[in-house]
């Protein structure tokens, strides 16, 4: 049974969201300028490192927006058989080594500050860091509806919502800072933020890894699909069955079906038949639009002499 390999180009979950990633994106950039602004004229360091999580957010979205365009880009070199798709999966593992690097940079900076007296403006701080708090439930509003159906949505979400809390932190030290007169607060919820940027990254970034890797789906197990496919009248084994994630929302299988009815002389339609039902069951129990299900004759060797 042969059928077209032609993608459509248009179907990924992250390009159905791209005007929500492009509506973020303009908020984020236009309040990252005022937030360094302040930030620097105050002498805030969670001002500061929330500002350089704000310029990470700018990136990430900005990388979510292009790779959304290069994946719906159609191939006209005929190599690219899977198209571009992984580009939004790259463009997440962008996101997670900035926000690795801007926790890693407040880390150094908070250390930096250590036996060191620092004014900190409580006031700027707290017009600002309310502002940005609105500015970041915005983005994660707009972001939320894409984070579960696609990765590359997922990170700029997560980028966002690490930068709504880091504005809730600044608020909490200014009003420490205010309250207190102790400029150290400033540098305590600086570090707490650098924390939670942290964590985030390494959970988005084993996802990543994971699609990279080409690993099952997530919640899925391939013994599971093996058994169902197994379980398929006229299939006496199953083997070589491989599952992955091409990109979010695009999962990828392949299978080899031993059956009798491929034996030489045995009735086309049988085979038919089974690669129906497989292809059902792949899509229907596994989520697996995409299955290439080959049917072999019992007996076959034609497997035997693979190496790999």
């Amino acid at each position: 049974m042969s059928h077209g390999h032609g993608h459509d180009h248009g179907r990924s979950a992250a390009g159905a969201h791209r005007w929500r990633l492009q509506l973020a994106f303009g908020l984020v950039a236009v309040f990252f300028v005022v937030e360094l602004v302040v930030g620097l004229s105050s002498r805030s360091l969670a001002l500061i490192s929330d500002a350089g999580h704000m310029a990470a957010d700018v990136v990430a979205l900005g990388s979510a927006i292009v790779a959304t365009r290069i994946a719906t880009r159609k191939d006209t070199t005929g190599r690219r058989t899977f198209g571009s798709y992984r580009a939004e999966v790259f463009a997440s593992g962008l996101a997670v080594l900035l926000m690795l690097g801007v926790a890693v940079y407040i880390c150094i900076e908070a250390v930096g500050r250590i036996g060191a007296e620092a004014e900190v403006a409580s006031g700027p701080m707290l017009v600002v860091g309310a502002l940005g708090l609105v500015v970041n439930l915005v983005g994660v509003a707009l972001l939320r509806g894409g984070a579960s159906e696609s990765l590359n949505v997922k990170g700029a979400y997560l980028e966002v919502l690490a930068d709504t809390v880091g504005s809730v932190g600044v608020i909490a030290a200014a009003i420490l800072v205010g309250t207190t007169g102790q400029p150290w607060w400033d540098t305590v919820v600086a570090l707490a933020i650098a924390l939670f940027v942290a964590v985030r990254a390494v959970m988005l970034g084993r996802e990543v890894l994971a699609v990279l890797g080409q690993h099952a789906p997530a919640g899925m197990h391939p013994d599971e699909a093996e058994q169902a496919l197994a379980e398929i009248v006229g299939v006496v084994e199953v083997h070589d069955l491989h599952v992955w994630t091409l990109t979010s929302g695009m999962n990828v299988a392949t299978a080899h079906l031993v059956s009798a009815a491929a034996r030489p002389g045995g009735d086309p339609t049988d085979t038919g038949a089974i690669l129906t039902q497989a292809a059902t069951v792949m899509r229907e129990r596994f989520g697996i639009e995409h299955a290439t299900l080959q049917v072999e004759p019992a007996g076959s060797s034609a497997c035997a002499q693979t190496t790999w």
